[in-house]
């Protein structure tokens, strides 16, 4: 067996802190962090308070709320040449936005779940506020996480399925149990595109389209979500279209355009 990594279980539990709070902009406060990770309240502001002497977390000490410090954007400036696409995703976002009236998305696969990174919104008045910047969930969640599920190798798929598919019936419902979401997988390979068909949030759907890096994998996606009414069985066809000849130009992009833009 392999030996444990010394300090493994304390990074792990820096990089849950630190992505937590990155899902509230707005900040958030010790105790809320601790319900949402399942950390001891003292050990979440132990570990909040030596982010925060490393730049890494800021608080806000009248509000009593802790957000992302000035250390992660410095640290994320550098990276960004390498791992920011939203420089060359933001037309297709916008285009989506402004063909359909709904609110248009980019999404990232960062492990086992897609993190959104850019957010546009349509014209349509009536919008669905399930997904923003910032905003995390697991592969088979939402859209976007179902598109890049659908298209990852098979023996990928399969693994992942194996290790989350309990805990995403327990968390999101039988709609996410292993046999439905392998349903919905062998769908949008169908047709191109992923739907959600309010699963997360009763009226509010969602269909998304995977976009691939040079090597063919699906590493990101585009998606949309409004309410249920924008998304009739007639319309959706057209939906998908965009959304496909969207994520195929910028997969293009992607791949022909070298990274530093």
């Amino acid at each position: 067996m392999r030996a444990p990594v010394p300090g493994a279980q304390l990074v792990s539990r820096i990089g849950l802190v630190l992505r937590t709070v990155s899902e509230h902009p707005e900040g958030i406060s010790s105790t809320a962090l601790a319900h949402a990770t399942g950390l001891t309240r003292p050990t979440a502001h132990r570990l909040l308070t030596s982010l925060a002497a490393e730049g890494f977390v800021d608080h806000d000490r009248p509000a009593g709320r802790w957000l992302l410090g000035p250390e992660l954007y410095l640290l994320g400036s550098l990276a960004a040449d390498r791992y920011d696409i939203t420089a060359l995703a933001r037309q297709s976002v916008e285009l989506l936005a402004r063909e359909t009236g709904e609110s248009a998305f980019l999404s990232a696969r960062r492990g086992t779940e897609t993190v959104c990174l850019l957010r546009e919104e349509g014209s349509f008045p009536l919008r669905s506020f399930v997904l923003a910047e910032g905003v995390r969930f697991p592969l088979g969640v939402a859209s976007a996480g179902l598109a890049i599920l659908s298209y990852l190798p098979e023996e990928e798929a399969d693994a992942y399925l194996a290790d989350h598919a309990v805990a995403l019936e327990a968390r999101w419902g039988s709609a996410h149990a292993e046999p439905a979401l392998r349903e919905r997988m062998a769908t949008t390979r169908e047709t191109g595109y992923a739907v959600n068909p309010a699963l997360i949030l009763e009226g509010s759907w969602g269909m998304g389209a995977a976009v691939f890096d040079a090597a063919g994998r699906p590493a990101w996606a585009l998606s949309l979500t409004g309410v249920e009414s924008r998304y009739r069985p007639d319309r959706r066809p057209e939906l998908g279209r965009l959304l496909l000849a969207e994520a195929h130009a910028l997969t293009k992009r992607l791949t022909t355009t070298p990274r530093g833009f």
